[in-house]
This record gives C-alpha cells, sequence and structure tokens, in this order.
C-alpha cells in the first residue's frame, strides 16, 4: 500500500502510487487521484499513468493529470486549485515523494491569509513548508 499522508479532510498526498496501489485507495474512501509525476521521470520501471488511470477508473475514482517537474508553475497552481474545487473529495495527489503535490496544494491556497494553517497541516504530514510562508 502507498506511504498516504492526510494534509486535510480533502486532501492526501503520497509518493509514487502503482496500479496496485488503487484497490487501497478507493477503499480508503478517496474520490480523486491526481497524478502530478509525468510519466518516464524515474526511467522505464516507474508505473505509468494510464496503467493506474484505467484502473482508477474502473474502481470508479476520478482520476486526473496534472504532471509538473520543479516548482509549480502559476498555470499549475491555478489548475491544482480547480482541480480541488470541482473534483469529488478526499482527493489524493502523487508525485515522487508528495513534495511537489503538497507544495501545489499548498501554493494553490496563496494569498487567502492561511499561511499558518497551511503550513501547519503539511507538517502534520511530514513536510516542511515553512520556506513558502512568503508566498502564501
Amino acid at each position: 500500500m502507498a506511504d498516504i499522508r492526510t494534509v486535510t479532510d480533502h486532501f492526501s498526498v503520497a509518493p509514487q502510487i502503482t496500479e496496485d496501489d488503487v484497490d487501497a485507495i478507493a477503499d480508503a474512501g478517496f474520490k480523486t487521484i491526481i497524478a502530478n509525476r509525468p510519466d518516464g521521470e524515474g526511467g522505464v520501471d516507474q508505473p505509468r499513468m494510464g496503467a493506474i488511470r484505467t484502473r482508477a477508473e474502473e474502481k470508479g475514482l476520478t482520476f486526473v493529470a496534472l504532471p509538473f517537474s520543479g516548482a509549480p508553475t502559476p498555470e499549475i497552481i491555478e489548475r491544482m486549485n480547480s482541480i480541488l474545487s470541482e473534483a469529488p473529495a478526499p482527493a489524493l495527489a502523487y508525485c515522487r515523494t508528495g513534495t511537489r503535490s503538497i507544495t501545489a496544494w499548498a501554493l494553490s491556497h496563496g494569498g487567502q491569509g492561511q499561511s499558518d494553517d497551511i503550513i501547519e497541516a503539511a507538517a502534520g504530514a511530514g513536510y516542511d513548508l515553512s520556506g513558502l510562508k512568503p508566498l502564501l
């Protein structure tokens, strides 16, 4: 089973998941999977989005591909915000380690006066986003 880290009641992150993880993700009550890791980033052994998407859709989950490398761009942040506003919750986002997924989530809340709450929620999931405080 994937290392799922709860951030809020509606959002969690995980390092790379596999097609075999999808059943447990669905059984855990997730409704949406967000893929933030580009296919092939980890080489030929990295699980591919297509297989994960197929299994997710077979289980009745919404699957959204939003792959990116490095820091999330304003476009990625805007798209993440839209996904989280529109897709069924709770959502699970994954990438290589979960860091870029939680960073995109945090930045999608930027300017809402919730910086301390966002940093605390991320810390509770094992991620230090204190360096993002000026952007939140």
